[in-house]
């Protein structure tokens, strides 16, 4: 059982950064890739970003494409997301998630397990 836990969240101007942090316990060496995902209030939850565990490839959604970045310490079991450039569209609450599909995939449906999430608000 894979056990994930974020933190990084809060609240920023519209321009600021925030990071956010995903610790993951358990079984996470079945997981082959870690993703963000974020749901704003009345929306469907939508891929952020993803990250292979093993060669550190990586996805972004075009809408977060060459603000955010998504980076592992795999001796923390920890990944990150570093969020430059924040805009109120950003607001959301963001989630960890990790998968056993080989690849990035991008569906929430692909991946099995989830954090709880950290909320970030974006203030313009």
């Amino acid at each position: 059982q894979v056990h994930l836990v974020e933190s990084g969240g809060g609240l920023v101007q519209a321009g600021g950064s925030l990071r956010l942090s995903c610790v993951a316990s358990g079984g996470i060496f079945s997981s082959r890739v870690m993703g963000w995902f974020r749901q704003a209030p009345g929306k469907e939850r939508e891929f952020v970003a993803a990250l292979m565990w093993i060669g550190g490839n990586t996805d972004y959604a075009d809408s977060v494409k060459g603000r955010f970045t998504i980076s592992r310490d795999s001796a923390k079991n920890t990944v990150y997301l570093q969020m430059n450039s924040l805009k109120p569209e950003d607001t959301a609450l963001y989630y960890c998630a990790a998968s056993t599909i080989f690849g990035t995939p991008r569906s929430a449906s692909d991946y099995t397990y989830w954090g709880q999430g950290t909320q970030v608000t974006v203030s313009s």
